[in-house]
């Protein structure tokens, strides 16, 4: 889907606090695999077990293989390591291909900020933004309380996007 956000674009989000709560972004290395692997398996088995099942060293050879550090960024909270964040830049839109944050961080307005300046950096550009939710994910709720709307589905996701214009 294009090239990732520009780097600059990227290093003025974050750093907002709220209800006690820094948030930042830091690009990703090789050295957060670990992280990175942990934070899908804790955000993500029950949604894709739900669908495909979950075999352990299946995720692991797809996670491996789809690991690039370099199209990552992590959302740091308060100097700890909280989520990740995947945006690339498309012809037609700003698609979030990967947004998690650890359950310890949910539902503290995190991941609303984080949106927030994605969609602030879309309206800026005249973009909308686009993702995909597995259909077995809850977050379909967070996001259509954010302003998206289910605009394609697949058997497995729905393609939901937001006109920040």
């Amino acid at each position: 889907m294009g090239h990732p956000a520009g780097a600059a674009s990227a290093q003025g989000r974050g750093a907002v606090d709220m209800d006690g709560y820094k948030w930042a972004l830091r690009p990703a290395t090789e050295a957060d695999y670990d992280f990175l692997y942990r934070l899908h398996v804790v955000t993500m088995k029950d949604y894709v077990a739900a669908l495909w099942g979950w075999d352990e060293a299946v995720q692991q050879r797809i996670f491996r293989g789809r690991f690039n550090p370099a199209r990552r960024q992590i959302i740091v909270v308060n100097g700890e390591d909280a989520g990740d964040l995947q945006v690339e830049l498309g012809e037609s839109e700003l698609f979030v291909s990967s947004i998690h944050i650890l359950p310890e961080y949910q539902g503290r307005g995190i991941g609303t900020a984080v949106l927030r300046d994605i969609l602030q950096e879309a309206r800026a550009a005249s973009l909308p933004v686009g993702l995909r939710v597995l259909k077995s994910n809850p977050a379909l709720r967070f996001y259509e309380r954010l302003g998206f709307t289910v605009i394609d589905e697949i058997d497995t996701h729905y393609h939901i996007t937001i006109f920040a214009l």
